[in-house]
């Protein structure tokens, strides 16, 4: 952790609804004036598709699995060291996985590859990281003992799982039945690497429909906001103002003494003010520290 470079992740898997999660924190930054360098955490798998397609087909045959949930097809080294190197100068290195031809074809290559390593910009006030892996331990890596405010996204499994069938199938072009395979498989490093990691968070929201979704792989639509609930879990967080929020989103209330559920309609503004002071006491400390070193 770095008072004067802070880095911020927010991390949950794909479809659990980083994304949102990104424009409220763009919201905020450009509220605060921060300038963030962004790091996308599907920058450090370890295999492009046509890679990962094979390692697959290798892994399957050797009677096991590999997923991008687990440290096999990610590149944990690199991504502590981005962490590090951030906390330490303020420097790091990423790049963008090309999930689309819209993604790829400014590039000249194929979706489902890597952009070129690039330095971080320089002069930027924190860095903010989405993906599947700001919080993970592994028995040789410590990604989250580098993160200074650590955010979970965890829908339940079941619309976890809509999310990722319904965004596979209509905005990538995979099929049903390999988006279903590919949950089946990716169950252990799920299990070991994923949910671990919110246990570690600062925040976590998750978010509960409060539709039937009791088959997922028979859902024709994703539930929307106003269809859920947005459960709010605090830990290690100092002052939280419970009052302030009861007060400010109407149809909120507590569900135990460190645990805020909201309607999912009010999901975004939950956020920003939730996040705002947060961030901003980031910047106030990341300031501090830069004018003691002037004097």
């Amino acid at each position: 952790m770095s008072a004067k470079h802070p880095i911020i992740a927010v991390t949950g898997s794909s479809g659990a609804g980083t994304t949102t999660t990104t424009t409220a924190f763009s919201h905020i930054f450009r509220q605060l004036g921060i300038n963030a360098a962004m790091v996308e955490g599907d920058s450090f798998h370890h295999y492009t598709r046509a890679e990962m397609e094979v390692m697959i087909r290798k892994a399957k045959a050797e009677n096991r699995n590999i997923s991008y949930f687990g440290p096999e097809a990610n590149d944990f080294d690199r991504l502590e060291k981005c962490f590090a190197d951030y906390s330490a100068s303020g420097q790091g290195e990423t790049r963008s996985y090309l999930h689309t031809f819209d993604e790829a074809v400014p590039y000249n290559q194929m979706p489902g590859t890597f952009t070129q390593w690039q330095p971080l910009p320089d002069n930027t006030d924190m860095l903010y990281y989405e993906g599947l892996h700001g919080a993970v331990v592994t028995p040789e890596n410590n990604v989250a003992q580098h993160v200074d405010l650590l955010i979970g996204m965890v829908p339940i499994v079941n619309l976890e799982w809509i999310q990722k069938i319904i965004r596979d199938t209509s905005e990538r072009g995979h099929t049903k039945e390999k988006v279903m395979g590919s949950i089946v498989r990716s169950m252990e490093d799920y299990i070991n690497h994923m949910t671990p990691q919110f246990s570690r968070t600062h925040i976590n929201f998750q978010r509960v429909p409060t539709v039937d979704t009791s088959n997922p792989f028979s859902a024709k639509d994703i539930p929307s906001l106003d269809e859920s609930f947005v459960v709010i879990r605090f830990r290690g967080v100092d002052k939280v103002d419970f009052p302030f929020y009861l007060q400010m989103i109407q149809g909120s209330f507590m569900s135990r003494v460190n645990t805020l559920v909201v309607p999912g309609g009010k999901m975004s503004l939950a956020m920003e003010l939730i996040l705002t002071p947060l961030i901003k006491a980031l910047m106030d400390r990341r300031i501090a520290t830069l004018e003691q070193e002037l004097e």
